[in-house]
């Protein structure tokens, strides 16, 4: 089944396919329907998995193209830096930094790098190109077997189409200076569709630093076959060049001595070259298929940033802020994977799947550097890393009766790291490995509805060059012992969940979950990035409801709860930093119905503790966007955009550290430091096929 833009096939909304054997949906409303060839694929593990169409991802207004992953119901995505760099996640009460816990895949390729300059789990997907994007497949939880590392809050695989149905040409302006111009067609070749596309963008910015942004994306990809016998190959290329507003402190912004846009070092930002190619085979084999796959990474990063202003050289009488730092990155990544499924011929459905799946990061170097106005001053530390991992997993279904089936899993993982550092003390080697085991129940369907029990265990990795670390780098002396990091992390979790569509035109599900972490990732500001702390408890409970009252309507709520805390003492401080409360989203939705289609949403991103012993707590943010569209003749469409519908003044993220201001004392002050919502924006698209 070829996916194609604007015409892909209908499956479930933000919520998951559930089928009987024999392949009858227990959901009648909407229509669901399964890519698979046997009886058991598609059935859903969780209550807390779904699938998105391309025309219900083209529905919702976006501002960046990271907000596609809003898809998976209780997740928030935000930026509190520019264009360039990996958006900030939440889920289940993980500050998931820029991608830590959150596995993340674009046709094919996985995104969250490891041993990352900035980040462990560095996920950046602002290379994919929104509206060629043809499915979203979202599960929450450590309870499935191919998904390995960075995986334990979840995990999400967005796809291409394999063609767009006629050549196509879309112009977008906006305020702020947005410009982007997209081109893409696919022309039949061999018997295959080849999907080309570029896109350009500028983007400027309401901030007082225009972040000057110039970003370029271009995709080459040739499909032939089906989904059960055909193969892919693909390529990607991104580019972007852009200064960067960070978040700022609040009380020079009460002091007036910069706007709640302004900025305080104008020079940070940087820039980010990504290229990949990858390649799939898909075939049929004896009771069932079989699928391999294989890619190349090309990436390199430079990230200029200062969290912390004039903590260094307080009295050098240079009025320009001294305590930028750059994080660098330049790798290499290559990887393969093997998928064999069977539906074996008894009389009890059942089926097997069985995988490997091998990545290798070659990183030279992955390095920290003091700079000066972008220039460098000196060096922190400098590696070059090697970094290998094998993956082994095997899953199995069962249905028992009508009303009853079962699945278990489970996976191991093998990892080695070689650091070669520009301190001797910290080069060394180090493995790990890993086995997580996997469970599920689902009873029903009983009027329309199933109850899920889930249990499995997950990990992720922590970066290189922890596990060999003897020396703490940032002391100039090079005596302060540095303690090490155990290479995977454990992460436990269980969950039960409810979905029901005994109400007519309607899906409700329920959700109780709890995930423990062995060593909680910490977000430090004044290093602008992530170590690895004590462990971590967190429980929650999320709701989903969508009702359909017509074909030209559909309505979407989330809500998601969650209480995290750090297994210490309380008087010790147990709070987890930046773990979001509560999550609330809202949506209204009209698909094309005589040419016009509109979309809007609303989503509410919670309270959350800004230190370990709650002193500090952040306040709520609260957003509106909106579009509406009209295509005419089938060939020409206008598109508007409203970005932050109601002008909120909320902050997409904030902090609580030390900084320094110029005539503040040595030490710095503890303050906040935000990174404010931008302002209302309206974009306005013309679009042409021919």
């Amino acid at each position: 089944m070829k996916r194609a833009a604007g015409g892909l096939m209908a499956v479930c909304c933000a919520w998951a396919p559930t089928l009987l054997a024999g392949g009858v949906p227990v959901v009648e409303l909407p229509e669901i329907q399964v890519n698979g060839e046997t009886p058991l694929e598609g059935t859903a593990t969780s209550s807390t998995q779904g699938y998105v169409t391309a025309d219900q991802l083209a529905e919702r207004p976006i501002s960046r193209s990271g907000e596609l992953l809003e898809f998976v119901p209780g997740l928030i995505v935000t930026q509190h830096s520019g264009e360039g760099k990996a958006n900030q996640y939440f889920l289940r009460g993980f500050n998931l930094d820029h991608g830590t816990d959150f596995y993340t895949e674009v046709d094919g390729l996985p995104v969250n790098m490891r041993t990352h300059g900035h980040g462990q789990g560095y996920a950046d997907i602002n290379f994919m190109i929104p509206e060629l994007i043809g499915s979203l497949e979202y599960r929450k939880g450590p309870y499935y077997a191919d998904v390995g590392d960075f995986g334990a809050a979840g995990s999400a695989k967005l796809r291409y189409v394999d063609e767009v149905p006629a050549t196509m040409a879309k112009a977008t302006l906006g305020e702020y200076g947005y410009r982007s111009a997209l081109l893409a067609a696919s022309p039949q070749l061999a018997g295959g569709s080849l999907l080309l596309a570029g896109e350009a963008t500028h983007y400027d910015g309401a901030y007082d630093l225009k972040q000057d942004a110039k970003i370029y994306k271009g995709i080459a990809r040739y499909n032939q076959g089906t989904d059960a016998d055909g193969f892919t190959l693909g390529f990607q290329g991104y580019g972007i060049d852009y200064f960067a507003p960070d978040q700022i402190p609040l009380r020079a912004v009460k002091s007036g001595q910069i706007d709640e846009f302004g900025f305080i070092d104008g020079s940070d930002g940087g820039d980010v070259r990504r290229f990949s190619l990858n390649a799939e085979l898909r075939k049929p084999a004896a009771l069932g298929h079989w699928s391999a796959s294989a890619y190349a990474l090309s990436y390199k990063m430079q990230l200029y940033s200062d969290f912390t202003y004039f903590f260094s050289d307080p009295d050098d009488g240079d009025d320009q802020p001294d305590d930028q730092f750059e994080q660098y990155d330049d790798r290499k990544v290559y990887g393969a994977s093997l998928k064999r499924y069977w539906l074996l011929p008894l009389k009890l459905p059942i089926d097997i799947e069985a995988g490997v799946q091998g990545r290798y990061d070659d990183i030279s170097p992955v390095g920290l550097y003091l700079t000066h106005q972008r220039q460098r001053t000196s060096t922190v530390r400098e590696d070059h890393v090697k970094e290998g991992s094998v993956g082994l997993y095997l899953s199995s279904r069962q249905q028992w009766t009508p009303w009853y089936r079962t699945e278990f899993g489970v996976r191991g993982d093998w990892y080695d790291f070689d650091v070669n550092s520009d301190l001797a003390a910290n080069s060394g080697t180090a493995d790990d490995h890993l086995l997580a085991p996997k469970a599920a129940m689902v009873f029903g369907p009983w009027k329309r509805s199933e109850l899920y029990l889930n249990y499995g265990e997950g990990f992720h990795s922590n970066d290189a060059r922890g596990t060999t670390i003897t020396l703490d780098p940032t002391d100039a002396t090079h005596t302060t012992p540095a303690d090490r990091v155990t290479p995977l992390v454990r992460v436990r979790g269980a969950e039960v969940g409810v979905t029901t569509a005994v109400i007519p035109h309607t899906k409700l599900t329920a959700t109780l979950w709890q995930l423990k972490s062995d060593s909680e990732l910490v977000y430090v500001g004044d290093a602008g990035n992530s170590e690895a702390g004590p462990p971590s408890t967190r429980r929650g409970v999320e709701l989903s409801a969508y009702y359909e009252p017509f074909t030209w309507l559909a309505i979407d709520a989330d809500y998601a709860y969650s209480h995290g805390r750090l297994d210490v003492a309380a008087s010790e401080g147990d709070r987890i930093p930046n773990s979001i409360e509560d999550v609330i989203s809202f949506g209204v939705t009209i698909p094309e119905t005589h040419g016009w289609s509109a979309g809007l949403r609303v989503r509410r991103l919670g309270e959350a503790a800004l230190a370990e012993d709650n002193s500090a707590r952040s306040r709520p943010t609260t957003v509106v966007n909106a579009q509406g569209s009209y295509r005419w003749q089938q060939k020409y469409q206008i598109q508007l955009a409203v970005l932050n519908l109601f002008d909120s003044d909320d902050n997409d993220i904030t902090y609580y550290y030390e900084s320094r201001l110029p005539g503040e004392p040595a030490e710095g002050v503890a303050d906040y430091h935000f990174h404010p919502v931008e302002p209302r924006a309206v974009r306005v698209s013309l679009g042409a096929s021919f």
